[in-house]
C-alpha cells in the first residue's frame, strides 16, 4: 500500500517539475522582453522564486545536482542571486 502510494506522489511530483519547468520559461522570457509594467524588479523576484521552487521540487524528486537542469534555462545571475531570498511583506 505505501509502495502505491509513494509511487504516485512521484508521479504528481514529475507532474509538477514540469510545471515548474514552464513557469522558469515563461517568466525567462518575460524577463528577457522587458516590457511588463511591473518593472524588472518584480520580474526578477518572480524568475528567482519560480527557480527556487523548481529546486524544491527537483530535491523532493532525491534530485540533488542541479547545475546541467539550471544550464538548460539558461538562467542570468542576476536572478540566481535572489534565489531563496525571502522578502519581508510591508
Amino acid at each position: 500500500m505505501i509502495e502505491a502510494v509513494e509511487h504516485e506522489l512521484q508521479g504528481e511530483r514529475a507532474s509538477a517539475l514540469g510545471d515548474a519547468g514552464r513557469k522558469i520559461e515563461a517568466t525567462m522570457a518575460a524577463l528577457a522582453e522587458g516590457t511588463d509594467l511591473r518593472g524588472i524588479e518584480v520580474l526578477l523576484d518572480e524568475a528567482a522564486t519560480a527557480v527556487w521552487y523548481f529546486i524544491i521540487l527537483r530535491e523532493s524528486l532525491r534530485w540533488f545536482d542541479h547545475t546541467e537542469a539550471l544550464k538548460a534555462y539558461d538562467i542570468p545571475p542576476r536572478v540566481m542571486a535572489r534565489v531563496g531570498v525571502v522578502k519581508r511583506r510591508s
